[in-house]
């Protein structure tokens, strides 16, 4: 939870990225961009204090107006919401800065140019892929990730956090689809968070 929350921080501070600006418009043409995104992921942390990983599975659902609903099945089950307002998990609800919802719509909606604020950029977009590298221009932000790294296709497909302190978190997105509309265990999965 704390390496989601600063995760988020660092995407939404401001500032202006080095890669090129043709190459992140090149990127932003190759995304899909749908109302809704769904799909699996596969969370490997890779602590320095421990010989393996630690593992989480689950699934994740972005509507564009609704928010974000990041369920963890396995090894333990979870429910993360998330709006431009609120953050609600098992231990309640938190506020949450308006800009937090811009961060999902920048990872999962294909609204790139989001993610150029307070990092420097440096990106590469090849025939079937492409990859960002974001480093932290904010002091603080630096002490707790050193770099991200997001490569896809036409979609997400990896998010590697690299902590200052060695720890690294890699997030595969697996299975996405585009549905037309929410299923009724989305539907009150979001209602959660309504006022």
């Amino acid at each position: 939870m704390i390496l989601l929350k600063a995760l988020l921080l660092s995407l939404m501070l401001c500032g202006q990225g080095i890669a090129s600006e043709a190459v992140l418009t090149e990127i932003a043409a190759r995304l899909a961009k749908t109302p809704i995104v769904q799909g699996d992921f596969h969370q490997q942390k890779h602590l320095k204090i421990l010989h393996k990983p630690l593992i989480s599975m689950g699934t994740f659902t972005y509507d564009q107006n609704k928010g974000v609903i990041w369920k963890t099945l396995t090894p333990v089950v979870s429910l993360l919401l998330v709006n431009e307002s609120k953050l609600l998990t098992g231990q309640g609800e938190q506020a949450v800065p308006a800009a937090f919802g811009k961060v999902f719509k920048a990872m999962l909606g294909g609204d790139i140019s989001a993610l150029t604020d307070g990092f420097e950029i440096t990106g590469t977009n090849q025939k079937t892929s492409w990859q960002l590298e974001l480093t932290p221009k904010d002091d603080m932000l630096k002490k707790v990730i050193s770099t991200m790294v997001l490569s896809g296709d036409t979609e997400l497909r990896e998010l590697e956090i690299r902590e200052a302190g060695g720890n690294v978190t890699l997030i595969t997105f697996t299975n996405i689809k585009h549905p037309e509309q929410l299923t009724g265990e989305q539907e009150a999965d979001f209602e959660r968070l309504s006022p």
